[in-house]
């Protein structure tokens, strides 16, 4: 395991390796400013509510394909964080799970992810590309709002309806395919996506 973590939390990291099924608690290694690189252990099914919040020079983080769940703020703010490989095996990607990451260029989303909640990626002004596999049901509000670097987005067919602020603040995104499945799109959807020259909607 390569990591770096503060003294103060090394004694929750052996408990939690000790542990044959467990959940990354709340707050658990809360603004660990020292924490650089972490693998998770492949016992571990929930990353908890903001487990990892405010880790500003977290570079490198393992998911392993046990982790089923990763809730509200979990990686919020870490600011550092460049790659997100979320494995096969997550199912959910709650609110604001990773908000303010803004060194954040790629994130990798499954085709086991259902919904992405509101504010998931807001913020991420590094982020690049992301795909959205077509098993995902629903995008929440603002949930990739001031992606100022995000260039491109394909909504699947799967998507009813594209919420509020979904997209606002995209400042670089020249390319948005909207499928004939969207019946609705929110207030504020597209709003100050400045580069954005041609926003097909389907009849």
């Amino acid at each position: 395991m390569k990591l770096a973590v503060e003294k103060d939390h090394s004694d929750i990291l052996n408990y939690l390796l000790q542990l044959p099924e467990i959940k990354i608690g709340y707050k658990c290694f809360y603004e660990c400013r020292n924490l650089i690189k972490f693998e998770i252990p492949s016992s571990i099914e929930t990353i908890g509510k903001c487990s990892f919040y405010n880790c500003k020079n977290l570079t490198e983080i393992t998911i392993p394909s046990s982790v089923k769940s990763i809730e509200e703020e979990a990686f919020a703010k870490c600011i550092s964080l460049v790659n997100a490989t979320i494995p096969s095996s997550v199912e959910s990607i709650d609110k604001r799970a990773f908000a303010e990451c803004n060194s954040l260029v790629y994130a990798t989303i499954p085709s086991s992810v259902e919904s992405i909640e509101e504010k998931s990626f807001e913020r991420c002004k590094s982020l690049v590309n992301i795909t959205i596999p077509s098993s995902v049901r629903s995008i929440g509000k603002r949930a990739f709002a001031n992606c100022s670097s995000l260039q491109q987005i394909k909504i699947p067919s799967s998507i009813k309806s594209i919420e509020d602020e979904t997209f606002y603040g995209c400042k670089s995104l020249t390319q948005v395919i909207i499928p004939s499945s969207v019946k609705s799109i929110g207030q504020h959807a597209f709003e100050s996506c400045s580069s954005l020259e041609e926003l097909p909607i389907p009849s």
